[in-house]
């Protein structure tokens, strides 16, 4: 994604880039950035592996893991857009960034957070499919069809993403560069205008509603047809299984909206006083999920979970 003179309008200067300012009056700054660290390593081995399993059997090569996999590449996408230019940002105190670099970002950064989201809600479709149409399932749900609905949303999310990144790119910049956040973020970056930014704002606010609330009233209503067609079993050993099937998307999706919802409450309520303590939480809370999802999903799926110890305990006996 190239921000460059394309966009220029005459009044920014794109030899200037803008600095990232964030954590300066943080404690043991540190700490959060070991932390961050932690949390990528996890996350690149965790969706790794999912990632290997699948491709290694072909008994995995089935929509339900197309989806799966989706939102493992998402996760692993998103925290590597977020976390390791952190490091030369806040350990070397190398804070500048270009204006093409920052604008990059931004893109990626907003749209990867959207894709994930949308690989929730592609997870429920898929549920909702296989509970109440188990017979219908391998008709209706096909490898090929799932890839082009995967296609579809990546097709549906950039154009979400675009046009607010490219508005803010447009923007003139002739006062302050210095950047609140540890990234570049939309609404610190277009704040830093000195031109209206109202319709920016507007924009921004109605592209977050629609990736936030589209997806997830997307999940709730499958979830509502779930728990209806489930009540109609009569095993109660089936319900149990049908439920069971669903409780691993069900703490996905928590984990992701959950600490959207309380960060979206802190910051209105102003209940944490520091900004930089603020942007910690919401950093760490951001860049969790990518990191669990594997761990969740390979601990609750029965048959990937055999599938990892299997690959790993043939690793084992190479190594010995």
């Amino acid at each position: 994604m190239n921000f460059s003179v394309a966009f220029s309008n005459g009044t920014n200067s794109f030899n200037e880039g803008f600095y990232l300012t964030a954590f300066r009056t943080l404690a043991n700054k540190n700490y959060l950035i070991l932390a961050l660290a932690i949390i990528y390593i996890v996350t690149l081995l965790g969706n790794f592996v999912l990632l290997t399993v699948v491709l290694m059997n072909s008994s995995l090569q089935n929509p339900k893991y197309l989806a799966v996999c989706n939102l493992a590449i998402v996760d692993i996408s998103m925290n590597s857009v977020i976390i390791p230019q952190m490091v030369p940002v806040f350990v070397f105190n190398q804070n500048y960034v270009s204006f093409e670099a920052c604008f990059s970002q931004m893109f990626f950064m907003h749209f990867f957070g959207d894709m994930e989201s949308f690989s929730l809600a592609l997870l429920a479709y898929d549920r909702l499919i296989a509970i109440c149409w188990p017979l219908r399932y391998s008709t209706i749900n096909t490898n090929l069809r799932m890839l082009l609905i995967i296609v579809g949303i990546w097709s549906l999310v950039i154009l979400l993403e675009i046009f607010p990144v490219i508005f803010a790119a447009r923007l003139p910049y002739c006062g302050s560069r210095n950047v609140n956040s540890c990234c570049c973020e939309h609404s610190p970056v277009y704040r830093l205008a000195c031109a209206d930014t109202s319709y920016n704002r507007q924009l921004a606010t109605a592209k977050t509603l629609t990736v936030l609330l589209g997806p997830l009233t997307f999940i709730i209503f499958t979830y509502v047809i779930v728990v209806v067609a489930v009540t109609r079993i009569a095993s109660i050993s089936q319900r149990w299984k049908a439920f069971h099937t669903c409780l691993t998307h069900l703490l996905l999706v928590l984990l992701y909206y959950m600490p959207v919802l309380v960060a979206y409450v802190l910051g209105n309520l102003r209940l944490v006083g520091n900004v930089d303590l603020f942007t910690a939480i919401l950093t760490i809370s951001v860049t969790i999920p990518p990191m669990v999802n594997p761990i969740i999903y390979s601990l609750k799926t029965d048959e990937l979970r055999d599938k990892i110890v299997k690959l790993l305990g043939k690793t084992k006996v190479a190594n010995g």
